[in-house]
């Protein structure tokens, strides 16, 4: 049925119906009073039927105030509220209808000589805060005309009191009719209220985990301290960058606890003294690695009233990465330079090489030849170099090469592998083994020997002394793939996310092109190289740092299958 105007707005989707919710308190506190009044009657009755004999109550009175607490019973156990506002339901009949059939036979048998008239403000104010408006009103109605007719009966019986009966009956009616609305507007306002309440916290809880989302996945640290040095909440990069001491439960901890922490406890000090936010860079050296460079910012929380304490939120961002982000934007600069470079270089080169030609057919001599052979050659290098880095300033991510030869993966690992171990020395250290069934791949046996000469290099950085420290191996397993192991520590987090970036390097000495160059030719020849801390090949040894590069299989020649070999130096 349509709501009146004055039914109660109430949204059944936001489950208002819970425990704490008041529409929940009030019917329980109607069903309550229900059974308290009925009890009431009970025991009146019954004491005046025992007590006072000759007002002559019948039994049925008694079991009538006994019926109606057990129904009131019935309904304070067995049910359950209905969302308000309802201008008619089920249980209309069994609360507000029961109510007015029992108090109605009270009030017409003055059972007792007792004016139960004030019973049926129970009834009135039930129907206007747990009903509709329009129930309200019916119900104030209906109470109006049972005192009205009882008015009448009276009135038949006693004429002379025909006018002050009626008179009361009106006024007792018209007191209803008031209640039932105030009653009404008052239950209307709580619902809008405790409804707007609670569209307030839903919408705040759900921006908080809105923000607990943000705060989780920012790639900066956040620390939340406060004026005691104890650490409120900090997201998991900021327990990264403070170190494996404060990689354990995520409760709070204190920063003096660790010696390392020292420079953010000062930062933090010196927010709440100035009381203003503060920059720092320092380093944090938990003696698990090479000390990790942060850059720190500080805010204040300002408190919310004059009691409440203010909190210092500090910014975690990691130098290196600052600086890799730095490199990477030189890095874009460079490369349109080196393009624009190399386009005009190549033409007076081409012009030097075809003038060294022309030159070098007129020489006899032989120490002019052996000169222009020299530059012959060093004119070819040049060109390459030219050559090189146009194709990695165009970046060019191919799905494929199409003009790329097809080589056999074993044999051009080996090769390259036998090369690279005679000319670092490495004796036993490096161990190769075949087993790609003599897989082909379409990549350019120059461009495959640059990636496993790479790979094998920065492998030799990291790797031990021992027999076996450095393995190369090659599988079909889900693709023809390419592994270099070595037996080196795990990486941090940090380096492992910039990886294949250019000039991001954890050694002050490496220029950190390599990865990024092996992963430039890679995905040109359609080929994908990454990273992972596995077990070396052979499951003989703890686990080690392992690159792998899986290619784009085209055809298998003969199957070639062989143990760990050691490369010869």
């Amino acid at each position: 049925m349509a709501a009146s105007p004055l039914s109660i707005p109430w949204d059944e989707s936001a489950d208002p119906l819970n425990a704490d919710s008041a529409f929940n308190r009030l019917w329980l506190g109607f069903m309550t009073a229900r059974v308290t009044i009925a009890l009431a009657l009970l025991v009146l009755l019954a004491s005046l039927y025992t007590l006072a004999p000759a007002l002559h109550l019948g039994n049925w009175l008694t079991g009538l105030c006994a019926t109606y607490l057990a129904a009131t019973l019935a309904v304070r156990v067995m049910m359950r509220p209905q969302p308000p506002g309802n201008t008619f339901d089920p249980q209309w009949v069994f609360t507000i209808g029961v109510d007015l059939v029992a108090f109605s036979t009270l009030h017409f048998l003055q059972a007792g000589g007792i004016n139960y008239s004030p019973l049926f403000a129970l009834p009135v104010l039930m129907a206007a805060v747990l009903g509709s408006g329009l129930l309200a009103l019916g119900t104030a109605a209906g109470v109006t005309l049972l005192l009205l007719a009882e008015a009448w009966v009276i009135a038949l019986q006693l004429p002379s009191e025909a006018a002050a009966r009626f008179l009361q009956a009106g006024l007792t009616g018209v007191g209803y009719f008031a209640l039932a609305f105030l009653a009404n507007q008052q239950a209307a306002r709580l619902a809008r209220e405790e409804q707007a309440a609670r569209h307030g916290q839903q919408a705040a809880r759900v921006q908080a985990q809105v923000n607990e989302l943000v705060i989780e996945n920012l790639g900066d640290g956040v620390l939340v301290v406060d004026a005691e040095g104890r650490v409120r909440a900090a997201n998991p990069a900021a327990r990264r960058l403070l170190g494996p001491a404060a990689s354990g439960p995520s409760g709070p901890f204190v920063l003096a606890a660790r010696p390392a922490w020292q420079p953010l406890v000062t930062l933090a000090l010196q927010t709440f003294v100035h009381r203003d936010s503060r920059l720092g860079d320092i380093a944090i050296d938990d003696g698990a690695g090479s000390p990790r460079r942060i850059h720190v910012r500080t805010r204040l929380t300002a408190p919310h009233d004059n009691g409440a304490q203010s909190l210092c939120v500090m910014f975690l961002e990691d130098l290196r990465e600052m600086e890799a982000r730095l490199r990477t934007e030189k890095l874009a600069a460079m490369g349109r330079m080196s393009a624009a470079v190399a386009h005009e270089i190549r033409n007076p080169l081409a012009a030097i090489t075809q003038a060294n030609a022309l030159l070098e057919e007129d020489l006899v001599d032989p120490g002019q030849k052996q000169l222009s052979g020299l530059v012959r050659q060093n004119a070819q290098r040049l060109a390459q170099i030219v050559e090189e880095i146009l194709d990695i300033s165009r970046v060019q991510h191919q799905s494929g090469n199409p003009s790329a030869p097809l080589l056999a993966l074993d044999e051009s690992t080996a090769s390259a592998c036998s090369d690279w171990g005679m000319q670092a020395r490495c004796g036993d250290r490096l161990a190769l083994a075949a087993g790609s069934g003599g897989a082909l791949v379409a990549f350019e046996p120059d461009h495959l020997r640059r990636v496993l000469v790479n790979l094998l290099d920065n492998a030799l950085r990291y790797a031990g002394t021992r027999a076996g420290s450095i393995r190369v191996s090659t599988q079909v397993a889900g693709g023809v793939t390419l592994r270099v192991w070595s037996d080196g520590a795990p990486l941090e987090q940090t380096v492992q996310r910039h990886l294949f970036e250019p000039f991001f390097s954890s050694e002050s000495r490496s220029s950190g092109l390599g990865l990024y160059i092996c992963r430039e030719l890679c995905e040109r020849h359609g080929a994908q190289i990454g990273y992972r801390r596995a077990a070396s090949p052979g499951n003989d040894v703890p686990d080690g740092n392992e690159f792998f590069v899986t290619f784009r299989t085209v055809g298998t020649g003969l199957a070639d299958t062989r143990p760990f070999d050691t490369i010869p130096a």
